[in-house]
């Protein structure tokens, strides 16, 4: 989408989708309005727990017209498309993780799995209750010896996947593929699943109405904590950040 040989001079925005970028409609065309006028400094990826048949369909339902990112991260960070194909050899590097022993035991535990649209062959999703079921889940799963990593948030969601995924390790494997360096890398995000993003990143973006669960683990001043909620908020960090002019915000 942007010309190939900006890559080493461009930023690289990675973003999280719901309440992150959505949540304010008005101020989401003002979002993709800004980053139209900018592809030739800016690159931009979605970053979302979500598997890719549903992200796709939120950006097809409620993202601007013609609003196309350059790079999707999808099911917390275990699949990756850059330019509409799937990052070469990502997903190979998860071959035989043991998904359905982990579904299994979770739900022999009790627990509740969301729906099937957010599992994939790479991530399993329950709903368990933040504290002792959520403790007694992860004592069980490190009891069977299973290869994981789990990313838990808000009340209840717990999420399992493969040591080497996460949306940090997606983030910075997308930012080494597009040849971006750190100093131009910035993250933006707003609950604690995308805290692993927040600490692979320098330059961070939890917008106004970021959820506790975040930015109380964060360092005070390591991040932008920004003024404005939603994609406002992802704007105004991005500006402040240097990463799109100050007359961004302008129509």
């Amino acid at each position: 989408m942007t010309d190939r040989t900006q890559e080493s001079s461009a930023w690289l925005l990675v973003s999280d989708i719901d309440d992150t970028l959505t949540g304010d409609d008005a101020a989401l065309e003002r979002f993709a309005q800004a980053i139209g006028r900018s592809r030739h400094r800016l690159r931009v990826a979605v970053n979302s727990s979500r598997p890719a048949g549903s992200v796709a369909r939120t950006l097809q339902n409620d993202f601007p017209d013609g609003f196309v990112p350059d790079a999707v991260i999808t099911a917390l960070g275990t699949e990756i498309s850059l330019d509409g194909r799937p990052l070469p050899d990502w997903e190979a590097r998860f071959a035989g993780w043991p998904q359905a022993r982990i579904y299994r035991l979770l739900e022999a535990l009790g627990h509740r799995p969301h729906a099937d649209e957010f599992q994939t062959g790479r991530k399993v999703s329950f709903a368990i209750p933040a504290g002792t079921a959520q403790d007694e889940a992860r004592a069980a799963l490190a009891a069977d010896g299973l290869p994981c990593r789990i990313i838990a948030s808000g009340t209840d969601d717990f999420d399992v996947i493969p040591e080497n995924a996460g949306k940090d390790a997606a983030t910075l494997a997308l930012a080494a593929a597009l040849g971006c360096g750190l100093s131009r890398l910035v993250v933006a995000g707003d609950s604690g699943n995308d805290l692993a993003m927040f600490r692979a990143a320098q330059n961070r973006i939890a917008v106004a109405n970021a959820r506790h669960e975040l930015v109380s683990r964060l360092d005070p001043g390591s991040f932008y904590h920004a003024r404005k909620p939603h994609a406002a908020g992802v704007l105004e960090g991005l500006i402040h950040f240097g990463a799109l002019p100050g007359d961004a915000e302008e129509n």
